[in-house]
């Protein structure tokens, strides 16, 4: 580890850097294509992770897309996100306003490039009165889910999608409650009631209808049968429910279904305050903790130029650490316990309880502590922390090479997800596939190593991989990489600055107290961020980071008020589990036991 660690929140250099040869390479790959007509946007505010933004007409959209997945020179192979903005209410779009077109309603697909080690936007614009847009589908094969969500909150049309309907919310929703006009309260609209005409109705709409989803009931000598697993089965790993079909005990098609955990979080996005809003984002991956505070902060600070101190920065560093270990030792239990194996998960939990003692003593909460702050965090350590969490580090690899012997090198184990739900690097990347799943096929690619954040570049530790792609390569990733968390915070401890654990910017929340009783600027300042919550800078605004289950990135635009206009939330849950018919086709439905187990995902990160 370097002698100064945490010398900056991000290192802008590298990234302008990648964006500056993109835009070169762009300008001279489109001289062969000059129908290709695009504006580039570019970030008036200069911030330090800003994504290159490009506009598109939608009647090129389709062939831009392939060309940057495959055309240009180190191509984007990655739909990293699809989303939408309702822009009908928003009353700034920047200083370059007058030159991007016209629009009601704004697609944004996010692509990612792992060989320039960059995020791109490509946006469309779409008018109220012809909201509709060729689907992706074609390009993309993880597009399938992210154009069903837009436009089950949004209501924009993709022409040409093989199944368009409801994915969030029930089948018998009326409207699209990301749109500005749909009710964001419960408060305001007529108590809900539950008829028994009405029951009916949505349990005939639960019914599944396999020639609606291109399925037959017989084949050429026998006829299919349809099971549901889930959504109420231990080994769905809460509520997800997966409609098999069937020929025997082989899995001839599957049918993910989700949405029963949506709880509309990037529309309370909407009503909550900047700071009041981080207890929320704590409930999105609920095995993540502070993870999930990060991108959040990062992006919030990168939109008001906060610099947080390197004290800070190391201290999230390390509780975003402890919190990857929290995850992943959750999920190689569980992985032991749903291929047969019922000891491990209790000794797993034992030492995730160790750890639990160790945040809450710094946090004062366990799961949940939502305790990073704009700008910070919102305690400095607390007397004996270092004593507690070394005595961690030091007990817990011992314990790694007992479960080595116990789990990864059981032969039942082994025989039971080795070559199960296997795919490569290709196909990784055509689904959407990031973090521990996409490194288990051989790509040695981490965002804290390739796009350093929170200090990141300063630490020192490895990238795992495994090439076998396969359910038993997932689950020993993993593993490693609760080492490599191990040595990063062994390094905090030996390097931990000295300084501020806040920065003293206006808008952090909340702001320093000591000056408070000194002047009445300061006070109204604590008050006013305290009450209404401060007011962020007019922009848009994207963080990634590697979170414990693959990329988490917030996706934010201010609109110069104490809310979000829009709050975009990007998980990786999501695609990893569209993925699942893939992998368990001809398979048995115990396999797909252990490729579920195998895909670590939590459905509060899926459906948000």
């Amino acid at each position: 580890m370097h002698s100064a660690i945490a010398r900056s929140q991000f290192p802008p250099s590298a990234y302008a850097d990648a964006a500056k040869a993109f835009i070169h390479d762009l300008a001279q790959e489109c001289k062969a294509q000059p129908e290709l007509h695009y504006w580039l946007q570019p970030d008036t505010r200069q911030l330090p992770t800003a994504f290159p933004t490009l506009w598109i007409g939608i009647a090129h959209l389709l062939p831009f897309l392939r060309w940057l997945k495959s055309g240009i020179s180190r191509p984007f192979p990655m739909l990293y996100d699809l989303s939408a903005i309702d822009e009908r209410r928003r009353q700034h779009r920047g200083e370059r306003e007058a030159q991007q077109p016209e629009s009601d309603f704004t697609l944004v697909y996010q692509l990612l490039s792992f060989e320039r080690d960059l995020f791109i936007v490509v946006k469309v614009a779409l008018s109220e009165a012809h909201l509709s847009a060729p689907s992706a589908t074609p390009v993309w094969r993880c597009a399938n889910w992210y154009e069903r969500e837009v436009w089950d909150l949004f209501g924009i049309n993709f022409i040409g999608h093989p199944h368009l309907t409801r994915i969030m919310m029930p089948l018998t929703w009326q409207g699209h409650p990301l749109r500005k006009e749909h009710h964001a309260r419960a408060t305001e609209v007529d108590p809900f009631t539950l008829s028994a005409h009405k029951q009916q109705e949505e349990q005939e709409a639960l019914r599944f209808r396999p020639e609606e989803w291109g399925m037959s009931r017989a084949g050429d000598a026998s006829e299919f049968m349809f099971l549901n697993l889930g959504p109420n089965h231990p080994s769905v790993h809460g509520v997800f429910r997966v409609a098999l079909q069937l020929d025997g005990e082989r899995i001839v098609d599957a049918v993910p279904d989700i949405g029963y955990h949506h709880r509309g979080a990037e529309k309370m996005a909407e009503r909550q305050a900047w700071h009041t809003y981080l207890p929320y984002t704590d409930r999105v991956d609920y095995l993540g903790g502070v993870l999930n505070n990060l991108p959040y902060v990062l992006a919030l600070e990168q939109l008001a130029g906060i610099q947080v101190p390197e004290r800070a920065q190391v201290i999230r560093v390390m509780l975003c650490e402890l919190f990857r270990i929290s995850s992943h030792l959750v999920f190689y239990g569980t992985f032991a316990q749903d291929v047969g194996q019922m000891s491990p998960v209790f000794y797993m939990f034992e030492d995730r309880e160790k750890l639990f003692g160790i945040i809450e003593a710094i946090t004062g909460g366990r799961m949940h502590p939502a305790w990073f702050r704009i700008g910070g965090v919102a305690q400095d350590l607390p007397d004996g922390w270092e004593k507690l969490v070394r005595n961690f580090v030091d007990y817990l690899p011992a314990r790694l090479r007992e479960y080595d012997g116990m789990v990864l090198k059981n032969r039942i184990l082994q025989q039971r997800t080795r070559g199960i739900g296997a795919y490569d690097t290709r196909d990784a990347m055509e689904w959407g596939v990031t973090g521990p799943a996409l490194r288990a096929t051989g790509l040695e690619w981490d965002l804290r190593k390739r796009r350093p954040y929170s200090g990141y570049d300063q630490f020192e530790f490895d990238i795992p991989t495994f090439d076998g792609g396969d359910s038993f390569d997932r689950c020993r990733v993993r593993v490693e990489e609760i080492r490599q968390s191990l040595r990063i915070i062994r390094q905090c401890l030996d390097n931990m600055p000295a300084g501020h654990y806040k920065s003293d910017h206006p808008l952090t929340t909340p702001p320093r107290k000591p000056r408070t009783m000194e002047d009445i600027e300061t006070l109204i300042q604590h008050f006013l961020n305290n009450s209404w919550g401060p007011v962020m800078p007019t922009g848009e605004t994207c963080a990634p980071i590697e979170a414990s289950k693959g990329l988490n990135s917030y996706q934010m635009i201010s609109d110069g008020g104490t809310s979000a206009y829009r709050n975009r939330i990007r998980t990786p849950s999501f695609p990893h589990l569209q993925m699942i018919p893939q992998l368990c086709g001809g398979l048995f439905v115990s396999d797909l036991i252990a490729i579920i187990a195998s895909i670590d995902f939590v459905m509060a990160d899926v459906d948000r």
